[in-house]
């Protein structure tokens, strides 16, 4: 009958080679990973806000500016139409320029914090 091993140091589901709960929180106080929260915060809270303030004016225009909404523009397309699909198109665009700032800016440099605690492992 086989006996089983100890669990590694730092807890039972801790692997060897994985960073202690002391170096993540190291890392978490450092001024690398303030910076990158910075990066990430100085970007998605802004635009965050600014897309829910253009739900919420779709919203009340559709509620209290109902003759304006109902211009038609052309054929049966009003402006209630084309703002609605403007809110598809403003939800890709932003997926799409967060994907490219996330990897310009966050990438590298959670990569480079990932590298450094893998290595000190």
């Amino acid at each position: 009958m086989a006996t089983a091993s100890p669990p590694p140091e730092g807890g039972p589901d801790r692997r060897p080679d994985q960073p202690t709960t002391e170096e993540f929180v190291e890392v978490q106080h450092s001024a690398e990973f303030g910076e990158l929260r910075r990066t990430y915060r100085s970007f998605a809270f802004p635009l965050t806000i600014a897309f829910i303030a253009w739900y919420l004016l779709y919203v009340l225009l559709s509620n209290y500016a109902g003759g304006l909404m109902g211009t038609r523009l052309f054929g049966n397309v009003n402006v209630a139409l084309v703002l609605g699909l403007a809110q598809f198109l403003t939800t890709f665009l932003i997926a799409w320029f967060y994907s490219r700032h996330a990897a310009a800016k966050l990438d590298p440099k959670a990569d480079a914090i990932k590298s450094r605690m893998e290595a000190g492992s």
